[in-house]
């Protein structure tokens, strides 16, 4: 039986569902192995400036191939790219399953992330053309669930996994569900396209590639590097001055790989910006806390990923609900409500200590989950909905790459910010200890309370960083008093070319 994706009526839930699994599996694989790192660099001997390749090239990957996911969903159909994607990503998933050494698994990673990467503009480009925008919110909404689910149990999941087997099982779990799912489309996407002439303008990929590239490695690196260092301001410089070449290549292109024209419509570019902003402050709480719960407060990483699994739930399920809510009453009062919540629970979590219950970080963080389900996805959708249906390949290219690229520099800035000043309250404390004795120690003293001043200036370093991320979290709620009810906006392109035809038509009579 063949089925379309798109059809006139009701969508086609069926295949909707094939595209959000398929999603799934690649959203879940970002988080799932981030708990497994330390028994990687144990097991395949490898330093922890090495193995986080395994996250960062990931997003290095993402933030190249997404920028030319606009021109791979105008030129090839749902069934070709959604074929392409998850072949891509299971045999990466193979491969990694198999590695016994570090660079055959990052291979093997940077292929499931090349799949990733054309997955989530695919699945939310078929959203957007499937529904009308009055039920648009609902439709993200469910897409959300998906989206958040994935990452909710990717932690908890892993450490299970982890505690009970070695690393590899995380690739063999993810296999066979990646292979029926490929099986799936391969038999019930029958979808079909007719012939578009558009080439892909290569030095564009060129440049686009050493510019979200360079950009993103650069901030990726300072974090263990510091910001002085020339393998990091060299490649933002290198990332910085491409990014300016291809963005003026795409205003001079007729058919640019990815249309920065989408950012003259002001919903969509306010959303953008507000999405920016707080990508860099929701950081936070993935890096910061468990950090704090593993190294300073010593609790186990299921302990730590099964404490964060509420919040995440919490997310998910509110998905749908802020969707309906967005469809009644639009993005503005959702996202100041959000991002109200978020601020201030993120603001409490800059007070944390070493009494904070397990209990309380727990409860803190699903009210912190919470705000943010209220923020994420109805302003994007308000953001896209402004959009004339010609701009939804690049709207949603573009709105990937800016999530890859902010969440890249909040990543570098918190935890920059939170090494700086675990550093220079650890050089105080020490001076102050110092100066205070009477007598040599003796070395298993000198040791436990050298220890004692990095734990402690360790979480004045987090509890910064959170007051920090507080801030910016800030700027986004300013941000949010500026959003309006956003619907299409007329296509300049299509409105010449309608009156275009009324002219002539005129002159024909």
């Amino acid at each position: 039986m063949e089925q379309s994706i798109y059809q006139t009526g009701r969508p086609n839930y069926g295949i909707l569902s094939i595209l959000m699994i398929g999603a799934f599996i690649a959203f879940l694989n970002n988080t799932l192995l981030n708990i497994a790192l330390p028994s990687i660099m144990m097991d395949l001997n490898v330093e922890a400036s090495t193995v986080q390749w395994l996250t960062t090239g990931y997003m290095l990957v993402n933030g190249i191939m997404i920028p030319t996911t606009a021109f791979l969903i105008q030129k090839f159909s749902v069934r070709h790219l959604f074929i392409a994607a998850m072949s891509l990503f299971t045999v990466g998933t193979v491969i990694a399953g198999m590695a016994d050494f570090f660079p055959l698994l990052l291979g093997g990673r940077m292929l499931q992330a090349s799949g990733s990467a054309i997955m989530m503009p695919l699945l939310m480009n078929v959203m957007l053309v499937s529904f009308p925008i009055e039920k648009r919110g609902t439709a993200m909404g469910i897409f959300g669930l998906i989206l958040m689910a994935a990452p909710a149990i990717g932690p908890t999941l892993s450490g299970w996994i982890i505690e009970h087997y070695d690393w590899p099982m995380l690739f063999h779990f993810i296999t066979p569900i990646a292979m029926t799912v490929l099986l799936l489309g391969f038999f019930l996407l029958k979808d079909k396209k007719e012939k578009v002439n558009i080439r892909l303008d290569l030095l564009s990929l060129l440049l686009s590639s050493v510019g979200f590239g360079g950009i993103l490695y650069g901030f990726s690196s300072a974090g263990s590097k510091g910001w002085d260092s020339p393998h990091v301001y060299a490649t933002i410089i290198v990332g910085v001055i491409s990014l300016v070449a291809f963005i003026y290549r795409q205003t001079i292109l007729e058919r640019p790989m990815l249309n920065f024209g989408v950012f003259r419509y002001p919903m969509f570019a306010l959303s953008s910006t507000i999405t920016i902003v707080l990508n860099m402050a929701m950081f936070s709480g993935m890096l910061l806390l468990p950090i704090y719960v593993q190294t300073i407060r010593g609790i186990s990483p299921f302990d730590a990923g099964l404490m964060m699994l509420p919040g995440a739930l919490v997310m998910a399920v509110m998905s749908p609900v802020t969707g309906k809510l967005f469809d009644k009453f639009g993005g503005r009062v959702l996202a100041m409500i959000g991002l109200a919540i978020t601020t201030y629970t993120t603001y409490l979590l800059s007070t944390l200590s070493f009494d904070t219950t397990y209990t309380y970080l727990m409860v803190l963080h699903a009210v912190r989950m919470f705000g943010m389900s209220m923020v994420m996805m109805p302003v994007s959708t308000n953001g896209l909905n402004q959009l004339p249906p010609r701009f939804y390949p690049h709207g949603t290219a573009m709105n990937n790459t800016l999530n890859q690229v902010s969440g890249a520099i909040g990543t570098a800035l918190l935890i920059t910010v939170m090494s700086n000043r675990t550093d220079s309250v650890a050089a105080d404390l020490l001076a102050d200890a110092t100066k205070s004795m009477t007598t040599a120690p003796t070395d298993a003293a000198l040791a436990n309370m050298q220890q004692q001043i990095m734990l402690q200036a360790m979480l004045d370093g987090i509890n910064f960083a959170f007051f920090v991320s507080a801030l910016i979290a800030v700027v986004a709620f300013i941000l949010t008093f500026f959003i309006k009810r956003a619907t299409p906006m007329e296509d300049p392109i299509q409105k010449t070319s309608s009156e275009g035809s009324v002219t002539a038509t005129l002159a024909e009579n």
